[in-house]
């Protein structure tokens, strides 16, 4: 009797650890669950260890920076599912030498057994065996077959939810043009509907377009710590910041807006504090990296959770969202410590000979600031910063901790004066030749405080981006006419970049395994390399698209297509103007750009129609007068003549005369010159 009670314990417990194995691989790939309220609250008075903050950082947060009421950290373990109750019943059933099952017992056995691996393996493509949901719709706004301006809108139902609102600079065909920022149209249409903004990272071309959105719709804003001192700082230059509605997360939490559940992970980039987002709503779980590198040596120790990605993946990814600026470069990014190695060569060589040090840099690359602040402290150097956007974001990352300068090192560019060149390091704008950053006025003799000697050591820490070469080329060629001892990328390893390679987006591919791929964040040949990526780990070609800005892209368990169109354009900004430069003006300013202008005066009898005075004739930017008095005088009869015709054939309308006055001329000038400037006619009455 106690044998036979020894070997059906044993039996159960052999069914238990069936069932438990069974349970486990029947809930592999749901999404984990958040614990009540009450359950995180108990976890925590259990001892759950809370993240670190990054070494030195301040407890102090920027002014509306109040943590969401609604975020929550997101538990490693994973929930339990309904699946494991049934799966240990039937296991121990089993096991307690119960009767033999019937044939049609057996054959709805082995149809529910299909069926449950077949949903085990929807779930591992992203897909949801439950009910069928409605399609989530993904709209890209800006930052598609570009450079900047990146904005995502996600719609579900009535709930929608933005991804970044940056901004790009003006190309060389938009004159006048200060920045260029996303057409918000089709997002103040649908504001009532909007839930909030979360932002990836700090960079201008995910954040430059806030304050233009806010002046229209204030939307409430989430972002990591330094991300929002950031965008603080942007909004108060506008007279924005007492209204915005900032919030503050961390890596690991949770924010509900509507339908939309959100995920902060950490990444790596070349900015402090960068996160991807896992976005769930019931259509399914989908990861927009933003901008993101994979470095194991990162200089503030916080390395990208992969582990994280990793679990997604196996809980199972609709779609995923990935950064494709690096796509046509092969291998890893190098780590940005490799920087830090060259910094401390070239400041070893300045102390031999002597040198001031000039570093020229991206004023958010916080890291890169870090390691010149280390290397001035190693050297015994003082530290000046010179241009407004660095002197911005070096107040900013050391007011909140991610800056870390000792007393005394950091001194105002006016007092350079009283020290002695081989005693300085000055940080600088102006990486990429921008015209009116620091390093250019440098350049030119335009900078009030710092004026270029022989012997300086001048070292651009950056890469130019496309269309960026000559300038910088040409601001290079005058610091050397001026003896400055140059050093650029191409010649040493000043610079690393901030986005991942091929190798490190297809392991981002290979881990988060999507059953959708959208590649983002490039130009139309980076997003055609990255498909190409995706292709080369196994994502079958109909699973990936490239698409573009305003397209509309659906998403369900079964589909993925392009249903619609929305407005996606560009606004331009010049000064305090916003959206009235258009085409029309664009086109009147290469005109004017190109070929100059040409005015011709006339004052008219208004009665009779006769010429009082004139034609006087102006010239800007066409012609020098003093060299052209000859062309003047022909270009003024042929005026005349048209005015004369105009009397002879009754035509006393002004607009019909400023017309064939402007004809007149440009057909003359156009054959003498071969030039056509801009012909203003202009008639004045008495």
């Amino acid at each position: 009797m106690a044998d036979t009670k020894d070997k059906n314990t044993k039996a159960q417990d052999t069914a238990q650890q069936t069932a438990g194995q069974s349970a486990k691989s029947a809930g592999r790939g749901r999404p984990r669950r958040r614990p009540a309220a009450g359950a995180a609250e108990n976890k925590k008075a259990e001892g759950a260890k809370a993240p670190k903050e990054t070494e030195g950082r301040q407890k102090s947060q920027p002014a509306k920076e109040a943590k969401p009421a609604g975020a929550a950290r997101t538990p490693r373990k994973p929930a339990k599912t309904g699946a494991q109750k049934p799966a240990a019943k039937a296991g121990a059933g089993k096991n307690q030498g119960r009767p033999a099952r019937s044939q049609a017992a057996a054959q709805t056995a082995e149809k529910t057994s299909a069926l449950q691996n077949k949903a085990g393996a929807a779930r591992k493509r992203g897909r949801r065996p439950s009910k069928s949901a409605a399609p989530l719709r993904i709209i890209p706004l800006g930052g598609l077959e570009e450079i900047g301006k990146n904005v995502t809108l996600y719609e579900y139902g009535d709930d929608m939810m933005l991804v970044d609102c940056g901004m790009t600079f003006p190309d060389e065909d938009m004159p006048g043009v200060d920045i260029v920022i996303p057409d918000f149209s089709y997002i103040l249409k649908n504001k009532d509907k909007i839930k909030g903004l979360v932002v990836t990272h700090g960079h201008e071309d995910h954040i430059g377009g806030i304050p233009y959105l806010l002046k229209e719709f204030n939307v409430p804003i989430y972002g990591t710590r330094l991300t929002i001192g950031l965008i603080s700082g942007k909004l108060k230059e506008h007279r924005l910041l007492n209204s915005a509605k900032l919030h503050v997360i961390e890596p690991g939490d949770t924010i509900q807006l509507g339908a939309f559940s959100v995920e902060a992970i950490h990444v790596n980039h070349s900015i402090p504090d960068a996160v991807a987002f896992a976005i769930r709503c019931p259509a399914g779980l989908v990861i927009q990296t933003g901008d993101f590198k994979i470095d194991t040596t990162p200089i503030d120790s916080q390395v990208i959770d992969l582990g994280r990605f990793a679990e997604l993946g196996k809980e199972g990814v609709l779609a995923l969202l990935a950064d494709s600026t690096n796509a046509e470069r092969p291998g890893f990014t190098a780590s940005e410590r490799v920087v830090g190695a060259s910094f401390s060569n070239f400041f070893k060589r300045a102390d031999d000979n002597h040198q001031r040090i000039i570093v020229a840099t991206f004023s958010s690359n916080i890291h890169r600031v870090q390691q010149i602040v280390d290397e001035a402290v190693r050297h015994g150097r003082k530290v000046a910063v010179s241009g407004r956007s660095m002197i911005n974001v070096v107040t900013i990352a050391s007011e909140l901790g991610y800056l870390k300068v000792p007393d005394g090192v950091l001194i105002d560019i006016d007092m350079i004066r009283r020290y002695k060149p081989e005693h300085l390091v000055i940080i600088t704008t102006g990486s990429q030749g921008e015209p009116m950053s620091a390093l250019h006025r440098m350049a030119f003799g335009d900078h009030r405080q710092v004026a270029i000697v022989p012997g300086d050591m001048i070292i651009i820490s950056a890469t130019p981006i496309p269309g960026n070469e000559k300038t910088v080329g040409k601001v290079v060629n005058e610091l050397l006419k001026l003896g400055a001892d140059v050093i650029y990328e191409r010649m040493y390893d000043v610079h690393v970049s901030g986005h991942a390679c091929q190798e490190e987006m297809k392991l981002m591919l290979s881990i988060v395994k999507p059953r959708y791929f959208i590649p983002v964040h490039g130009e139309r040949k980076m997003l055609v390399k990255h498909a190409g990526l995706a292709r080369a780990v196994g994502i079958p070609e109909e699973n990936i698209l490239i698409t573009g800005n305003g397209r509309v892209v659906e998403l369900t368990e079964d589909h993925m297509k392009e249903v619609d169109t929305v407005p996606a354009g560009q606004v331009l900004v010049d000064g305090y103007g916003v959206g009235d430069v258009g085409s029309v003006v664009l086109r009147d300013r290469k005109h004017l750009a190109e070929d100059g202008l040409f005015v011709v005066v006339i004052t008219m009898d208004s009665a009779t129609g006769e010429v009082v005075a004139g034609p006087d004739l102006i010239s800007r930017g066409f012609v020098y007068v003093k060299e052209s008095e000859q062309l003047l005088e022909d270009a003024r009869e042929v005026a005349c003549q048209a005015l004369s015709n105009c009397y002879v054939t009754g035509v006393r309308d002004w607009s019909a005369i400023k017309i064939r006055v402007r004809d007149a001329v440009s057909k003359f000038l156009y054959d003498k010159t071969k030039r056509s400037p801009m012909i203003l006619p202009i008639i004045m009455e008495v």
